[in-house]
């Protein structure tokens, strides 16, 4: 149980761009660590969290005490984000030997050595059926933990103005698992009420002085003329007459790609932001209203990011940073629970 004269300490892996440690900061963590192996994320999240100890390196070849330092007795929580491609539902070229698949295991040795209060897992749903996760929660009960049953959580019922179906797991050692997973839902929160006040963006990468994120895609000129028949505010591509369709489109009306070149509505959450989402071939990542994908900036609001958080690298490296996020107010309202727990005596 934490004493309440001091933050909570919390160790990320595959910390990515650094938007569970903002969630979590966010809740009132001291997030005293980080691993990830991608240059261009830790480079972003570098920029925004100078005060974390970041570890740029493949999590299997990196000791726990290399944290040593800056995790000088037990840790309260260990968060498990590891990249979650293997088992998306849009992956359809899944291998089982896929050197990722087992990547959640690598977490073992951070909870032998660190003991923490809290095991926090998330990923997309489809690893709950996994061999991978079935180990990984039987080697967290053999070694004392109380764990939960694996949730579905959308993030559009956490603040989050984004339908994001996601899967988490809670493990618990001396502290309230109730509590841990007791997660306070809120409102639903727009597209409109999300980016409805940015301005028309500059097409192509804007001037000095202006957003570096609020640009547009410079769109074909056909894909200009299929956005200027599809209806504002959430108008679809069956609407494009025969012509400007597909041939793909053509052959098959219900393809599981249905929400290419659409646009998001209004009123509304905003679809599932992808490592693509300011590309219409790529989903329904079309403004609502203006010929045109959404902005980087807009993406980031989407995913909840402050506008105040940088972000390192080119456009598609940071469209990547930013659809394999995890959306920092769902982090937030979940680590609002998870501290709340370290403070309750459990089982």
């Amino acid at each position: 149980m934490v004493s309440k004269a001091r933050k909570p300490l919390a160790l990320d892996l595959f910390s990515g761009s650094g938007a569970v440690t903002l969630g979590l900061k966010q809740a009132g963590f001291n997030v005293v660590g980080a691993v990830d192996l991608n240059p261009g994320a830790c480079e972003t999240y570098r920029a925004n969290h100078p005060d974390v100890m970041l570890i740029e390196e493949d999590i299997r070849k990196v000791s726990p005490d290399a944290f040593s330092s800056v995790i000088p007795g037990n840790l309260d929580l260990l968060v498990v984000c590891a990249p979650c491609q293997p088992f998306s539902s849009q992956n359809r070229r899944r291998s089982p030997s896929d050197a990722r698949n087992d990547l959640v295991s690598t977490a073992i040795p951070f909870i032998e050595r660190f003991s923490p209060s809290i095991v926090f897992l998330e990923n997309v749903p489809g690893l709950e059926s996994s061999d991978v996760f079935g180990g990984f929660k039987n080697w967290l009960e053999d070694d004392g933990y109380r764990v939960s049953k694996p949730m579905r959580i959308d993030a559009a019922e956490l603040g989050v103005p984004q339908r994001r179906t996601r899967m988490i797991l809670v493990a618990a050692k001396g502290v309230s698992l109730d509590r841990a997973i007791d997660i306070a839902k809120s409102g639903k929160k727009t597209v409109k009420d999300t980016i409805g006040d940015l301005p028309t963006p500059p097409i192509g990468r804007p001037p000095e002085g202006h957003d570096p994120l609020h640009f547009a895609r410079k769109h074909s000129a056909l894909n200009i003329l299929r956005l200027q028949h599809i209806p504002e505010d959430g108008g679809g591509r069956e609407s494009l007459p025969l012509h400007l369709q597909l041939a793909c489109h053509r052959r098959s009306k219900k393809s599981s790609f249905s929400d290419t070149y659409g646009r998001m509505r209004w009123s509304d959450v905003s679809p599932t932001l992808t490592t693509g989402c300011t590309d219409i071939t790529r989903g329904r990542f079309a403004h609502p209203k203006e010929h045109r994908a959404i902005t980087l900036r807009e993406a980031a609001r989407l995913q909840s990011f402050p506008d105040h958080y940088m972000f390192k690298g080119n456009a598609a490296q940071v469209s990547t940073q930013i659809g394999n996020a995890v959306p920092p107010a769902m982090m937030k309202a979940i680590g609002v629970s998870l501290k709340a727990a370290l403070f309750i005596q459990g089982d």
